[in-house]
């Protein structure tokens, strides 16, 4: 694929977002279409930025090593370029089980994987007996052991999203809204048609999150995307000073991964329901706010008198592999596919961006893309 003189990104999430970003901080023409869909996981999703994958080999591996080393230059870049804060800071995480063992295997792979990898963002790495947790947590249960890792950054998406938007602006970008669909002929994308009015381009990035096999389906692809309902609560605890408060994940199975994290203001997010069957169905229910305030409160009992604020449902792009989509679609040329991070969308997001806009402007990529192969069956 070419060097492209104008893009047009269909999705403005934190993927479309920082490719529109990227394009325009490089002279790009670029239009952002945003639809206003209910649900979309940017303005959902809890925050967590834990990029490290001490297992991941071949082009995961790669994904995760260039994620932790690029956060916090790119988070300081679009803080520069949009003149606002993006919501991002390293506030250090928790890693919690009742099995301390589990915890120090956990400690040997990323001392291993610090050594082999270059790992330098990790930060300090700290067994802590339980009790200890709490004195960092301290609405946390004292039953927990815990791993501390220095380096987790906490990320508010939907400030994310709003600084790489102004930026894209002030770098010489524009935004459209309205539902997008693409417009093709003789094997190749030209561009979007919205509201009646064709937007041509040289390249349509789509990163249109758990919508994007919807928009694609009318040119005979059938992207293998779609959304899993997540169900995140909010809750402020009475006269806490939580701005400082690190990143909670339970380890493993236990609790079915839930974590808890916090931001200024005694705000504390729990989350969260992984619901692959219930569609583009947007309602909190019953069943999805017990599954997670019981394990909440099983992870901090400390929670029980916080005033409940606010659940926000999402709609993770879920994949059947659990590996993304990126890159060109064979057979049609003039399109870039950025999606199916499922429920890492806030942790690797950003760099998904910037990799749709290298793709867009026909820059090799930094590592070997074809797992990621946005026509390959599971």
């Amino acid at each position: 694929m070419g060097a492209a003189a104008r893009v047009v990104v269909v999705g403005a999430g934190i993927v479309g977002a920082t490719a529109a970003w990227q394009l325009a901080r490089r002279g790009v023409d670029v239009v952002l279409v945003e639809a206003g869909e209910a649900g979309p996981a940017t303005s959902a999703g809890a925050g967590i930025v834990q990029p490290w994958r001490p297992g991941a080999t071949g082009a995961w591996g790669a994904y995760s090593d260039l994620a932790a080393r690029s956060w916090p230059q790119l988070a300081a870049e679009l803080a520069a370029d949009a003149g606002r804060d993006p919501g991002y800071a390293t506030v250090g995480g928790l890693t919690v089980s009742r099995d301390p063992a589990a915890l120090r295997a956990m400690a040997g792979d990323l001392g291993s994987a610090r050594g082999t990898r270059g790992w330098t963002g990790l930060g300090d790495v700290e067994l802590l007996e339980p009790g200890r947790a709490r004195a960092r947590f301290p609405v946390l249960s004292e039953e927990f052991a815990a791993l501390w890792t220095g380096g987790v950054g906490r990320l508010d998406g939907r400030l994310f999203r709003d600084a790489a938007v102004a930026a894209t602006g002030h770098t010489g970008g524009s935004r459209r809204a309205g539902r997008a669909t693409l417009v093709a002929a003789g094997g190749r994308v030209r561009g979007v048609r919205v509201d009646g009015d064709e937007l041509a381009a040289d390249v349509v990035v789509l990163a249109a999150g758990a919508w994007s096999a919807q928009l694609l389906a009318p040119l005979g692809v059938a992207l293998a995307v779609g959304p899993m309902r997540g169900q995140i609560l909010h809750v402020r605890v009475p006269g806490a000073d939580t701005a400082d408060w690190p990143t909670v994940m339970s380890l493993g199975e236990e609790h079915g991964h839930h974590y808890l994290l916090a931001f200024p203001g005694g705000r504390v997010v729990v989350g969260a329901t992984r619901e692959a069957d219930a569609g583009f169905d947007h309602r909190v229910t019953a069943a999805g706010q017990r599954q997670v305030l019981d394990a909440a409160l099983t992870l901090a009992p400390g929670l029980a008198d916080a005033t409940v604020l606010e659940t926000r449902v999402g709609f993770r792009p879920v994949t059947p592999d659990g590996f993304p989509l990126l890159g060109a679609v064979p057979g049609l040329d003039g399109l870039v596919v950025a999606t199916g991070l499922g429920a890492n969308g806030l942790t690797y997001g950003p760099l998904m961006g910037v990799l749709a806009a290298g793709a867009a402007l026909g820059e090799p990529p930094p590592f070997e893309l074809t797992p990621f192969r946005p026509d390959r069956r599971a």
